[in-house]
């Protein structure tokens, strides 16, 4: 679709760098704002139904496009590793950043990425804040269990957040320094358990009411945990065309170099979302419990690969069954 006028923007963190052209080419306007809410409504006084803007990927770009979304025609969240904006260009600013994005955008020779609506942005924050904490957690048992190993004590629970294990600590005899960074990451643990079980408790009610996570999890290894992360990841399903497709966005598909008839596969990509492919991962490692065919198969695969890339090879399976089972 054609516009009257193309907006580029280079987003930072502070502020960004703006540059309109007409679409001939020919540059309107250029200019730098603060990222606030001062600085955006500027941006949209220059907006009309007849423009377009164009905005690479960042961490604040969705809040941005949203904040555009009303005044401008079509708000353009590009791929900064699939579009070629500094190819060839030895010189590299802002505002040369804002005046390639524009232009590129008007010659339609960028690529654009998904822009996921609030409600599966809330999903995605829920369940990477579970994964966070269950991260911080588990950085945090492993420095505890390592202040013990130090002071000669190898035979450790094995879940140190455990309430019992907790108390196992307190009856150890431990130096005053040793006893002293003991407690200290007790507390920090404790503290970060009571945040995970709050969140947890949200994971459980989201799922419970998301007839996608009903339908995700007769899967064998998608739990309603698993499910609902997988379920945020992706959003929207028509978004992929083939099974390919999702494993590819999940960073699970080989590298492939071909030149002259030689072709080369090399590990998987993982570009794309790793929170799913995490996820998958973690899924599938169930795989060669499973009492099917696809059981058998992943069997065989551990034993002629090892369990590490049989693993990776279910996570591609997943895919297949998540497609099929995703209600349309």
């Amino acid at each position: 679709m054609k516009y009257e006028h193309y907006i580029g923007v280079d987003l930072h963190k502070a502020f960004f760098q703006a540059c309109a052209v007409t679409a001939d080419g020919a540059r309107l306007w250029e200019g730098r704002w603060p990222r606030s809410a001062d600085g955006i409504a500027a941006l949209r006084a220059q907006c009309t139904a007849g423009t377009a803007v164009a905005v690479e990927a960042s961490t604040p770009t969705f809040h941005f496009a949203d904040a555009l979304a009303g005044s401008a025609g079509q708000v353009v969240i590009v791929d900064p590793l699939k579009t070629r904006l500094k190819a060839g260009y030895a010189a590299k600013t802002d505002r040369l950043d804002a005046r390639r994005l524009a232009d590129a955008l008007r010659r339609e020779s960028v690529v654009s990425i998904y822009h996921p609506p609030p409600a599966i942005r809330e999903l995605r924050e829920l369940c990477r804040s579970r994964h966070t904490l269950v991260q911080a957690r588990t950085a945090l048992t492993l420095r505890l269990g390592a202040v013990l190993l130090r002071q000669g004590i190898g035979e450790t629970p094995r879940q140190l957040y455990r309430p019992r294990a907790l108390a196992w600590i307190d009856q150890q005899a431990l130096p005053v320094e040793a006893a002293a960074s003991v407690q200290r990451l007790r507390r920090l643990v404790e503290r970060v358990t009571a945040e995970l079980d709050a969140v947890e408790a949200d994971v459980a009610r989201a799922a419970a009411s998301d007839p996608i996570v009903a339908a995700l999890d007769p899967i064998m290894g998608i739990g309603p945990t698993l499910g609902l992360l997988i379920r945020a990841e992706i959003g929207t399903i028509t978004r992929f065309p083939t099974p390919g497709h999702l494993a590819s966005y999940a960073g699970l598909v080989p590298r492939v170099e071909a030149s002259a008839g030689r072709v080369r596969h090399g590990r998987i990509t993982r570009r794309g979302s790793p929170w799913l492919r995490w996820a998958l991962i973690e899924a599938a490692i169930h795989g060669p419990k499973r009492r099917d065919a696809e059981g058998r198969w992943a069997r065989r695969l551990a034993v002629r690969k090892g369990a590490l890339k049989a693993r990776v090879a279910v996570a591609r399976r997943l895919c297949d069954e998540i497609v099929a089972r995703w209600p349309r």
